[in-house]
């Protein structure tokens, strides 16, 4: 099987979930198995450094590696998740320029050492933007691994949303150009892939007639916009209007899915949400997987996945092939050199064997062919497309979000209640001596009784227990040896933990709250005297008799009271009736006695239900106008700059067509449009 890479913009990193089939189980690993995806190159995660969990980092057989806003919340941001038994990056970076430094280190990529470098950094005559470099680098717009045989770069290109971007635009285009073109010149391969937010041609977007129709603009004026200029001098087969740039003169990348689907039309991956145009596929394809000369023959399929759900854009996918030619692997010159008719004949002789009989020059083999895995991972990990050394911590990057202090020696969310004690030195409660364990143990089985019995038996109980002086001391008899100080401190604390819930009902010197006062203060509502119905918060309040009062508060003194029952001690203690407990009376109560709760002069119930609905008759309920299909219209908002920007307005609610255009008699979009402030509709 080969190895897959796909990009693809999510719109937030949790946006997937609330699609199928994304949502049936909801995890990060699930997903990419259903990608069948070995690196996954994610834009617009939208989440900052503090949100992150541990399903987005822990995820079983993964590694992540992130690039998130500096400043603005909830914006931007790149990840790229690698398959751990499939590939594995030996060096890792963020941002285009390399002016950002490590995690924990205040050393810019830039200026680590030649060996620690992926290199290619834009020099500064390649940029001609005003915007500084860390500026540049502050939105959380990139993420760079570098793989034995080639450097992948995750990008999320900004988009024109109005002028005041466009030289922030333009500046990142002009760093992404320099890095790729300098890392090419370097001997290295690349691999880009991402959301471009560029269209390249007329075929990768729809309505493209009309679009320059309304905006009074000709092909020639289209593709020599900055964006689509500087992308098709990057690309092959793109279409350049006059005269190459200095120093974009040859074209340096591939658009795999355009080698593979040369003709192919509507073959979009972003489609607008508010105008519902993804299922009339009225979109544009501005996400893209791009490769170096060198490895253009590893890809074997590029594609987009459509029919996946789950944002606003759809997953484009590359695969590379099991066998891949191998351009680094050095071979002996004979063994190129001598590979004609004759080249049996004189290996069966021993004379060109590995080139032992001349020379040792090497030279590097474009025709041998080795597995993918040896060439993604770090040297001896691979031999022949079988493992030799399993994946471990030890080869993860400081790029790596595992490493992120909060996340740092866990491999999931389990181990955060898994993880063993720490032995620690002899504590105040550990295990009592054998002389006072007996003592213990009686104490213990004095708290349980005590909490079974009634509260007049355990009141009674609790006084003779401490009047007995072998409660609070140690018997003599118990043991031959005196207990030492350490274990007499040890048994008091203990005594008191395990008696603590049985002494608070049981306590005579603390005042019982409800039982206390009895006189004026009775008459007002307190937490211990409920309400035993909705008619209580109607009635006015009365003071309430002595012998009233003290016909309630009867049965709470007698415990052994038939019509009342064995009460709890914490509920006495508490200052609780059985009046507090509610009983059918109150539950018809609440259910259909209303008692005066309402009630207008002439006895009628005041109805909130019924009197939105008698105002509703009065004033009539708008209804929403009919399409032409007759189906109900969608309320819309203009938000086009202009005299009408704000108004709303009702228009056919069906998806935009694959034109863009509403046509009548069509399944898509209709003609109908209606003024908000025109339609006045009552039923």
């Amino acid at each position: 099987m080969g190895l897959r890479i796909t990009t693809w913009n999510v719109n937030g990193i949790r946006n997937p979930f609330g699609y199928q089939p994304w949502r049936e189980n909801r995890t990060y690993q699930a997903m990419f198995d259903t990608l069948e995806a070995d690196i996954v190159v994610i834009q617009e995660a939208k989440i900052q450094r503090k949100d992150l969990k541990d399903d987005m980092v822990l995820v079983p057989g993964w590694d992540v590696y992130f690039s998130l806003p500096k400043y603005k919340k909830g914006y931007s941001g790149v990840a790229i998740y690698t398959r751990s038994s499939r590939c594995c990056p030996i060096r890792a970076e963020e941002g285009i320029t390399g002016v950002l430094c490590s995690p924990n280190s205040s050393t810019k990529f830039r200026d680590l050492p030649i060996d620690q470098q992926i290199g290619g950094y834009p020099k500064p005559g390649q940029l001609s933007s005003s915007i500084d470099e860390p500026t540049l680098d502050s939105e959380g717009r990139c993420v760079i691994l570098e793989f034995p045989a080639f450097v992948l770069i995750g990008v999320y290109s900004p988009a024109t949303r109005d002028d005041t971007r466009t030289e922030f635009r333009q500046g990142f285009l002009d760093a992404l150009d320099a890095r790729v073109r300098n890392l090419v010149a370097m001997g290295k391969q690349v691999v880009l892939c991402g959301d471009l937010n560029i269209i390249r041609s007329d075929l990768d977007t729809a309505g493209l007639p009309e679009r320059l129709r309304k905006e009074s603009m000709t092909l020639e004026d289209f593709f020599s916009s900055p964006s689509r200029r500087f992308f098709n001098q990057m690309v092959h087969g793109g279409q350049v209007v006059g005269e190459r740039d200095r120093g974009r003169e040859e074209p340096v990348l591939w658009d795999l899915c355009r080698e593979f689907h040369p003709t192919r039309t509507g073959m979009y991956t972003c489609w607008e949400t508010r105008t519902n145009a993804r299922p009339g596929n009225y979109g544009s394809r501005i996400d893209y997987v791009l490769c170096s000369s060198g490895i253009k023959d590893w890809f074997i399929d590029s594609n987009i996945q459509e029919g996946l759900m789950g944002s606003d854009h759809c997953p484009v996918y590359a695969t590379l092939g099991d066998m891949v030619r191998d351009g680094a692997t050095k071979v002996p010159i004979t063994d190129v050199m001598n590979r004609a008719a004759t080249t049996e004949v004189m290996n069966r002789a021993g004379m060109f064997m590995d080139g032992a009989n001349v020379p040792r020059d090497m030279v590097r083999s474009g025709c041998a062919k080795v597995p993918i895995t040896d060439v993604m991972n770090p040297a001896g990990m691979f031999k022949d497309g079988k493992r030799l050394r399993d994946w471990s911590a030890k080869y993860l990057l400081p790029m790596s979000a595992k490493l992120i202090p909060e996340f740092d020696r866990r491999r999931s969310i389990r181990d955060m209640f898994m993880r063993k004690a720490t032995p620690s030195s002899k504590s105040a409660f550990s295990t009592p001596k054998p002389e006072i364990q007996e003592t213990l143990d009686s104490a213990d089985t004095a708290s349980r009784t005590q909490e079974t019995l009634g509260f007049a038996d355990a009141a009674s109980s609790t006084q003779k227990k401490s009047s007995t002086p072998q409660d609070n001391s140690f018997s003599v008899s118990q043991s031959s040896a005196p207990p030492t100080p350490k274990a007499v401190a040890l048994h008091e604390l203990e005594l008191a933990l395990r008696k603590r819930p049985a002494e608070l009902p049981a306590s005579s010197n603390r005042p019982q709250k409800k039982k206390a006062t009895l006189g004026k203060d009775s008459a007002k509502p307190g937490p211990g005297l409920a309400q035993s119905s909705l008619r209580g918060f109607f009635k006015s309040k009365t003071p309430v008799s002595d012998s009233s009062l003290n016909k309630e508060t009867e049965g709470v003194n007698d415990v052994s009271s038939p019509q009342s029952g064995t009460q709890p001690p914490a509920e006495a203690a508490r200052g609780k009736s059985p009046r507090d407990t509610p009983v059918a009376d109150d539950v018809g109560a609440w259910l259909g006695d209303g008692g005066d709760a309402g009630l207008s002069k002439d006895g009628k119930v005041f109805d909130p239900i019924q009197s939105k609905e008698s105002w509703s008759k009065l004033l009539g309920k708008r209804t929403l106008p009919k399409c032409e299909h007759g189906e109900d219209c969608q309320l819309q908002v203009t938000k086009k700059a202009g005299i009408n920007c704000g108004r709303s307005f009702y228009a056919c609610s069906r998806p935009i067509g694959p034109t863009g255009e509403r046509l009548p008699g069509t399944e898509f979009r209709c003609r109908t449009f209606i003024w908000s402030s025109d339609w006045s509709g009552r039923s």
